[in-house]
């Protein structure tokens, strides 16, 4: 009876999630970076799509486990800043919370390196989107970016404008719909905005 029990938990797997892991909303989680040792936590996520906020390439191991799973990779190319003055690029910002929004894409894990100031910074506009009071969006980034929260950080969410999310948004409607002859009209000029690195799966 000994042998059996031992056996099955050698056989099942153990589960352990990225760094500074945690869920936004159903279906958005936030982390680090994650190892081929939290792979079998991410799986049990059922994620279909992935945000990843590093310009530095994927990973090989990750890169695959992605596609075993048919996960969608966005890869939006934000550097890691040390220097105070150096800010957060909005177009850039805007383009992964249109991912991020679209529900076609959820479950969603969004992460960069350690999980704390690109992540958060994303995650703090898209609580302004949803009307947070800026009190607590700043008490959410500095949760998990602890003792290295940045003014830059804070700054830029504090003067983030939600209102050109919805802007997008309502473009995207209109483009869909088609709404005749005042189409071109209403479509939201988006052509100097970076796109995205999608990995085919």
């Amino acid at each position: 009876m000994g042998l059996i029990i031992l056996e099955e938990q050698e056989n099942e797997a153990i589960l352990i999630p990225p760094s500074n892991f945690s869920m936004v909303e159903d279906g958005i989680f936030r982390s680090g970076f994650p190892q081929p040792s939290n792979f079998a936590f991410l799986e049990s996520l059922n994620l279909r799509s992935i945000i990843y906020l590093c310009p530095e390439p994927y990973p090989q191991e990750n890169l695959e486990f992605l596609r075993s799973r048919n996960i969608r990779l966005f890869q939006f190319g934000i550097e890691g800043k040390t220097e105070t003055s150096v800010s957060i690029p909005k177009n850039t910002i805007m383009e992964a919370l249109k991912v991020l929004v679209d529900v076609r894409n959820h479950p969603v894990l969004i992460h960069c390196k350690r999980g704390k100031h690109r992540t958060g910074c994303l995650v703090g506009c898209l609580r302004k989107f949803q009307n947070w009071c800026l009190s607590s969006v700043f008490e959410e980034y500095q949760r998990f970016a602890g003792a290295k929260s940045r003014v830059t950080d804070m700054t830029f969410l504090e003067t983030f404008d939600a209102m050109r999310l919805r802007q997008c948004l309502y473009s995207i409607i209109y483009q869909y719909q088609g709404f005749g002859s005042n189409k071109r009209r209403l479509l939201y000029r988006e052509e100097n905005m970076p796109k995205p690195r999608v990995t085919s799966i």
